[in-house]
């Protein structure tokens, strides 16, 4: 359901064994990526050995464009490689954003040798940039970031800012970033797979238009048990979602209503009365699962999600007599955790009455 995605490394550990696992799904679905090197007020931040690392652990060609403005204790901002203007926290909390194109000739020297470094990087993957390099012709700000935009949305290149979200340090920066360089809804083709029985043969995809005014198709991703009952996370991908309109769920083929459509910021909830395509939504009151299609009719489905197989197993049985809530329990989580799998082990529980049985003589 990602048109982008933002990196999060550690500047003291930097591409740890998780970092590859997100960067191998990134890669499964063609997903854009900014790195966004965290922590930078700890001891031993070093934000130059996690650039390499993601060159050559990741694979992915990448270059500072943020220069940090010191390190751990003395992490006060960012220099803006792309604009050349230094960017610092002030205020409680550092809500207020400070801009200054005045900085020592030691950190200048530095940003100008960084923002060389960058645009030699971005030389070897765009080639509109190439022929200015090797021409060696100025190359301005507006040529800079749409040649790291094009290069980052066709994944390519990931452009790398720095930060600490703990002291709020440069967040605004990064916020800038996903806005400038990742792809918007309607630069991204979604598709779907057709009718589900085609799609099962392996007709070809069917592409979706992020659209408006388009029939509703949208893909319900992450279910969460909130006071109200089951909340459901629906991303459009095309037409709008309104409030109290009839969804089909495609896998089940049942026609349900929307009762109550929210917008999430972070733990707070918006209601709203619709959404429309490239937007994510929350809805109240709807049983499916991780993974449904809901459309206004249409027969198409989402393309599935990747699901490895599990890789730990456990057996498990109630203390005492099994009750409803139990069961309730296990299929809420089917629901949620598409790798969540439950089976019955009919040797266990032969073994397990034949063991009663024993004990009853």
């Amino acid at each position: 359901m990602l048109d982008g995605a933002v990196l999060v490394l550690c500047a003291v550990s930097g591409v740890q064994s998780q970092s590859i696992t997100v960067d191998r799904q990134m890669r499964r679905y063609n997903v854009p990526r900014i790195s966004f090197i965290n922590k930078m007020d700890r001891a031993g931040a070093n934000p130059f050995r996690v650039v390499d690392q993601i060159r050559s652990k990741l694979k992915i060609p990448a270059a500072l464009i943020q220069l940090p403005i010191g390190a751990e204790d003395a992490f006060e901002g960012v220099v803006d490689l792309v604009r050349m203007v230094a960017v610092r926290n002030a205020g409680q909390k550092g809500i207020d954003v400070v801009e200054s194109a005045e900085m020592s000739a030691e950190l200048l020297a530095a940003a100008q040798a960084k923002r060389a470094e960058l645009i030699e990087t971005l030389a070897d993957v765009d080639d509109d940039l190439a022929e200015l390099f090797l021409d060696e012709q100025p190359i301005s700000n507006v040529q800079l970031q749409d040649a790291i935009r094009r290069a980052t949305i066709a994944r390519r290149f990931s452009p790398v800012v720095v930060g600490t979200a703990l002291g709020n340090t440069s967040i605004q920066p990064l916020l800038d970033a996903v806005c400038t360089y990742l792809p918007a809804p309607n630069e991204v083709a979604p598709s779907s797979l057709g009718a589900l029985d085609v799609a099962q043969s392996g007709h070809p995809a069917v592409q979706l238009v992020p659209a408006i005014k388009a029939p509703f198709v949208g893909l319900a991703f992450k279910l969460e048990e909130g006071k109200f009952g089951q909340l459901t996370y629906v991303r459009v991908y095309q037409g709008t979602l309104a409030r109290g309109a009839f969804l089909v769920n495609v896998r089940t083929g049942k026609r349900v209503k929307v009762p109550k459509l929210v917008r999430m910021h972070s733990n707070e909830m918006e209601e709203v009365q619709s959404v429309g395509a490239g937007e994510i939504c929350a809805v109240y009151g709807i049983e499916c699962a991780s993974g449904d299609t809901f459309t206004d009719g249409a027969s198409v489905s989402m393309t599935p999600m990747f699901v490895p197989d599990p890789v730990i197993s456990l057996s498990i049985r109630p203390k005492g007599q099994e009750t409803p809530a139990f069961s309730r329990a296990i299929n809420r989580f089917q629901r949620e955790d598409p790798t969540f799998h439950v089976h019955v082990d009919n040797e266990s529980v032969s073994a397990t009455r034949q063991l009663a049985r024993i004990r009853f003589r």
